[in-house]
C-alpha cells in the first residue's frame, strides 16, 4: 500500500479539500502512474455533490488522467517506467463477456469498475480518481499517449473526446457526411473539431447567437440558430446524422425534423428523461434515435493516435488543484471554454 495525497469531498456539496488515501500494492498486471494532469468533467461535480445519490465518501473524482509510468507488475509487457500514459473513465471490466471481447468494455455485461466511485474487483474497496498524486491501474486499462500529443491537452480526449468520437466512427462519418452538432460545450466543441478533421460538412445548432463566431473558429462550416423558426424550417431534411450534446432534459423533436432519409439522432449528453418524442417524426423518412456512452479501449487508443497525427486538441483552461472548487462553480454556470485541466504539480503545494 502507498499513501497518496489527493483532493476530494468528505460529504455531499462540501468543498473539495486535501486528504490522504491508500493506493493498493502492485498486482502482477498493474501499472503505477504519477499523475501530471487531470481533466475536469461535469460528472466529477455530480459525484462530489452526490447528485445521483450513489456517491461513496470520501470521493476523489477525476477520470481524465495523464502521467508517466513509475512501476509495473511482473506480468506487465506493454509499458515500462517513464512511458507517457493515460487512464479514462474505467479501470476494469470482466474481459470475458461478448461486449468485452468485442472491444466494447463500457457495456460489459457483468458491470464495469469506474475509475472512481467504483468497487475494486479483488478487494471490493472504493476506487479513487485522478485528483491525486498517483494511481495504480490494471495494464489492460492503461492507454499509450503518442509522442506528439501534448500531455496538457490529452485528458479531455479520454471523456469528452471519446464520447463523441465513438458515434462518429460508429456511423462512418467522413467526406460527404452532413453532420449537425447540437450544443457547443465540452462535448460539442470536440465533436466539431473531430468531425471536421474526418472531412464532414459540419453545422452547429445552438440557441445562442453569440456562439456563431466560436463555432466557426472551431471549424464549423455553418451555424443554425434553433430559436429562428425560418432558419429551422429551411434546414428540414438537411442532415444525415445529428450529435445531440445537450446535457439535460430537453425537446428533441425540432432536431428530428432536420434529419433526412434514414437519418439518425444520437444522444451523447443527456442521461435523464427527455420530453415526449413524436413517433410520426421517426416514421417519416425512417429516422431513428439512439444513445452512445463512451468508446472501448481500442477505440480510445485510436482517438489518441488520430489526434496526435492531426493535432486535434481540445480547447482548455489550465488550473491549479487549489482552484477546483471555483472551477466546479464555474462549470455549473457554463462558464468555461471548453474544459478545465488541473496541473497536478500544484498538488504538491496543497
Amino acid at each position: 500500500m502507498t499513501n497518496c495525497l489527493c483532493y476530494g469531498a468528505h460529504e455531499a456539496r462540501a468543498d473539495l479539500t486535501p486528504l490522504r488515501i491508500e493506493r493498493r500494492a502492485l498486482r502482477d498486471d498493474d501499472v503505477a502512474i504519477d499523475i501530471a494532469y487531470c481533466g475536469v468533467c461535469h460528472t466529477d461535480v455530480h459525484f462530489a455533490h452526490n447528485d445521483w445519490g450513489s456517491t461513496v465518501f470520501p470521493c476523489v473524482p477525476g477520470h481524465e488522467i495523464v502521467g508517466h509510468v513509475t512501476a509495473v507488475g511482473r506480468a506487465v509487457s506493454r509499458y515500462k517506467v517513464g512511458d507517457r500514459v493515460a487512464v479514462g473513465c474505467l479501470v476494469d471490466s470482466c474481459q470475458q463477456c461478448a461486449a468485452c471481447e468485442a472491444g466494447e468494455e463500457p457495456h460489459c455485461q457483468h458491470g464495469t469498475t469506474p475509475t472512481y466511485n467504483g468497487r475494486d474487483r479483488v478487494s471490493g474497496a472504493n476506487t479513487h480518481g485522478g485528483y491525486s498524486q498517483h494511481i495504480v491501474v490494471r495494464e489492460k486499462f492503461v492507454l499509450r499517449v503518442p509522442q506528439h500529443l501534448d500531455l496538457r491537452f490529452t485528458g479531455p480526449l479520454l471523456c469528452a473526446g471519446i464520447t463523441v468520437w465513438s458515434p462518429l466512427r460508429e456511423h462512418n462519418v467522413g467526406e460527404g457526411t452532413r453532420l449537425a452538432v447540437v450544443g457547443l460545450g465540452g462535448l460539442g466543441h470536440m465533436a466539431v473539431k473531430l468531425a471536421v478533421a474526418l472531412g464532414a460538412e459540419v453545422t452547429v445548432v445552438t440557441t445562442s447567437p453569440g456562439k456563431a463566431d466560436d463555432a466557426r473558429a472551431l471549424g464549423a462550416h455553418h451555424v443554425l440558430l434553433s430559436t429562428d423558426p425560418q432558419a429551422m424550417a429551411g434546414a428540414v431534411n438537411a442532415f444525415d446524422l445529428i450529435l445531440d450534446t445537450i446535457p439535460r432534459k430537453h425537446n428533441v423533436n425540432p432536431y428530428l425534423m432536420l434529419l433526412g432519409r434514414h437519418g439518425k439522432l444520437v444522444l451523447v449528453g443527456a442521461l435523464e428523461p427527455l420530453e415526449p418524442i413524436h413517433g410520426a417524426l421517426l416514421a417519416r423518412n425512417n429516422r431513428s434515435i439512439s444513445g452512445s456512452l463512451i468508446g472501448g479501449l481500442a477505440q480510445t487508443q485510436e482517438l489518441l493516435d488520430f489526434c496526435a497525427e492531426r493535432q486535434v486538441l481540445p480547447q482548455c483552461e489550465m488550473i491549479d488543484i487549489q482552484d477546483i472548487n471555483t472551477a466546479f462553480e464555474r462549470m455549473e454556470r457554463n462558464d468555461v471554454k471548453y474544459r478545465f485541466v488541473i496541473d497536478m504539480a500544484s498538488l504538491n503545494g496543497a
